[in-house]
């Protein structure tokens, strides 16, 4: 065995006896300086240690996600009805979706894009077959009563129900309804004489010449049939009743079938009625709230190709005519992104890694576009220009596994710009082929320990050495004042 003195020698630490030992005060004075900047050290390595590092790299897009992309949106329009308000989709691989409903939702707002009720539901766009044209016989001449901004209030509060068609002498469509209307005006005229019955009248309104009139019902596309019924329905608004839009079909038949309905005690919240007709068919009669307001919002989500498309929104229909002039697609964006919706946790590890991502992820969101409509009646278009490129954010934790989120971010480029047709509102979304990968990089705690050690043990031996040369120097003056030669 060894003996104890043989195991001291190979202390690497061996003591010096305190008795000759010497305190001084500048060891005092660089003890003190030396344990500051070991302290200070350890805060900037610890502080190093908790920051995130990462490496980012440019890959070829292999997302997760498939080869679909969802668009989230939430835009008010205080100029478009949401009676004719259109969601259409389009790419460059020939995918058209029109009037897209089951995933978009519309609220009626107001010019101050104030909500005016529930949601407003305006059901497929009309697709009219039958207009019955061709055999109208001349004989009915103008059945309707010609309505005026001086005479409407009258007319429409004379009469239980009133029935009446805006229309546009240019309009296509009001020039195929017409005689079937004027045919059916006469018919419903000689079975309910509103002089005897006072139950139902039929009128017309020419929106070219009685422009305000047609703008305070918020009419927008044409021919429009309007039902006013009169009763407890009354609005404090200038006396307005509510009323309902009629999408039937268009001959005289089913004209005067549908007003004679309107005639029955048939509960107001029935959206369709089944009537037999003379061939007993069943005939079904279309109608819907119209809506009290001019504006819509929209909003809502659809899923397209991850190829450059278009998001359109517009005023549309099959079987209405539009003036160019007077559609207002001024819109205020709330949200426009791309992606899933991130979680509150993923938002959060998100700002941890990447502080500078999420800025661009939904650009649009509370910015206002005008189209101002001077005295040339300019038709103005707007469109925006979206560039898409995905981030794709690796974090590596000692404990979990990998943890994979996924961020979109794109640049906006937007512009007003005078159409020939029908102003749109158009939102061109152009996805990168390539991705951003982002990969977080860990430090090792044994390299924060090593480097806490090196931090203390440098500290100590350079104070240790600055101490010598002081305590030699104070030496070395010491003799040469006492006239000792060394």
């Amino acid at each position: 065995m060894f003996s104890t003195s043989k195991l001291k020698s190979v202390d690497f630490y061996r003591k010096i006896p305190r008795d000759l030992t010497e305190a001084s005060l500048s060891g005092a004075g660089l003890s003190i300086v030396a344990a500051l900047s070991m302290m200070f050290l350890f805060g900037m390595e610890l502080n190093n240690y908790m920051q995130v590092r990462t490496t980012t790299s440019v890959i070829v897009d292999k997302s997760l996600d498939g080869e679909f992309l969802r668009i989230d949106f939430n835009i008010s329009f205080p100029a478009l009805s949401c009676e004719f308000a259109s969601v259409d989709l389009s790419d460059i691989l020939g995918t058209n979706r029109l009037n897209i409903t089951k995933t978009v939702r519309k609220y009626s707002i107001d010019s101050n894009m104030k909500s005016t009720g529930s949601e407003f539901h305006p059901g497929p766009i009309p697709n009219i077959v039958n207009h019955g044209d061709e055999d109208v016989d001349d004989e009915y001449g103008e059945g309707s009563v010609s309505l005026t901004s001086e005479n409407f209030d009258k007319f429409s509060h004379q009469v239980s129900n009133f029935g009446c068609q805006l229309f546009a002498p240019w309009c296509f469509w009001s020039n195929r309804m017409k005689p079937s209307w004027e045919k059916a005006a006469k018919i419903i005229k000689e079975r309910y004489d509103p002089d005897v019955d006072g139950r139902i009248i039929m009128g017309k309104v020419d929106c070219t010449e009685q422009s305000e009139l047609c703008r305070s019902h918020h009419i927008q596309g044409y021919p429009t049939v309007r039902i006013f019924r009169k009763g407890s329905d009354v609005r404090d608004n200038h006396g307005q009743h509510d009323h309902e839009s009629y999408y039937g079909e268009r001959d005289t038949e089913s004209l005067v079938a549908a007003m004679e309905t309107y005639i029955a005690p048939v509960p107001r919240e029935h959206q369709k009625v089944a009537l037999e007709d003379k061939s007993n068919k069943t005939q079904v009669i279309s109608k819907r709230p119209a809506p009290l307001t001019g504006g819509c919002r929209i909003e809502g989500f659809v899923r397209v190709k991850k190829v450059p498309g278009n998001l359109i929104i517009s005023a549309h229909s099959g079987a209405h005519s539009f003036d160019p002039s007077l559609i207002n697609v001024s819109h205020y964006i709330s949200q426009f992104s791309f992606g899933r919706k991130l979680s509150v946790k993923m938002l959060s590890e998100l700002k941890r890694i990447t502080p500078y991502l999420g800025k661009s992820h939904d650009r649009l969101s509370g910015k206002t576009y005008i189209a101002k409509h001077g005295e040339t009646d300019a038709k103005i278009t707007i469109e925006h220009y979206l560039q898409v490129v995905k981030t794709e954010i690796m974090t590596l934790r000692s404990s979990v596994e990998s943890k994979l989120l996924e961020e979109y971010e794109y640049t906006a480029h937007s512009s007003l710009v005078e159409s020939t047709d029908i102003p749109v509102a158009k939102f061109h979304f152009e996805p990168a082929p390539m991705q951003v990968l982002v990969t977080e990089d860990p430090k090792s705690f044994s390299h924060f320990i090593t480097n806490i050690c090196a931090i203390i043990g440098g500290v100590f031996t350079v104070a240790g050495i600055l101490d010598s040369i002081l305590h030699n120097t104070f030496r070395m003056m010491k003799k040469i004042e006492l006239g000792k030669n060394f």
